[in-house]
């Protein structure tokens, strides 16, 4: 009950902030009303991208949104070459909707976001009509150095890790900064208010989901 209180507060307080950095921003206590309203925002969209995100895949959206016939450009499906990973990534830069997550968000409502490509981050900022973008309670922070420290220190090896990357922070649990042509933290975004051409909506879940 006491966890349950405090992500209620915090998430509340996170879309408050949001919502004054101008994006919609609700709040939903499960990872199941998180999933229905995803399927309501999108339910108007013909094609629809998916940013690499393990809490878009742990909604379970993507095969319903294949069963209503949307086109989903999705760079991650097993299976891929790096041609048609590639090709997939610049069509979500057109897509209807985009959905993905983001690494952090602070308590004053900024987005924090480390890629390796660049495409998801692109795709957020600019493009796709509408930008939906899922984030669990884990994922807020009490700033942007902090936001960051969470990337270096949890969200950027998890992911090394979950690819079966060969890169230093799969070996020491933290980011090192490395050289390595593998690594995934190449570009760093800060987004402080929505981007003035961009409808952003976003859903805080108040339950654990992602990196």
């Amino acid at each position: 009950m006491v966890w349950e209180r405090q992500r209620d507060i915090l998430g509340k307080k996170v879309v408050d902030a949001l919502q004054k950095n101008w994006f919609a921003a609700e709040y939903v206590a499960t990872k199941e009303e998180a999933k229905q309203r995803a399927l309501e925002i999108l339910s108007e969209y013909k094609t629809v991208g998916v940013g690499g995100s393990i809490t878009v895949m742990q909604l379970g959206i993507l095969d319903e949104l294949q069963k209503q016939g949307k086109e989903v450009f999705n760079h991650t499906l097993p299976g891929l070459s790096p041609e048609e990973k590639v090709e997939a990534g610049r069509r979500q830069l057109l897509c209807d909707c985009f959905i993905t997550s983001t690494n952090a968000v602070t308590l004053d409502g900024k987005l924090i976001n480390v890629d390796k490509t660049g495409n998801r981050v692109a795709a957020m900022i600019f493009g796709p009509k509408k930008v939906l973008v899922v984030a669990g309670v884990n994922k807020i922070t009490k700033d942007v150095e902090a936001a960051l420290e969470r990337i270096e220190m949890h969200a950027g090896p998890m992911n090394c890790m979950r690819l079966k990357l060969p890169t230093p922070c799969t070996q020491t649990g933290l980011c090192m900064d490395c050289n390595s042509e593998r690594r995934i933290c190449n570009v760093t975004t800060i987004m402080r208010k929505k981007p003035s051409q961009t409808d952003i909506s976003i859903i805080i879940v108040g339950e654990e989901l992602g990196y």
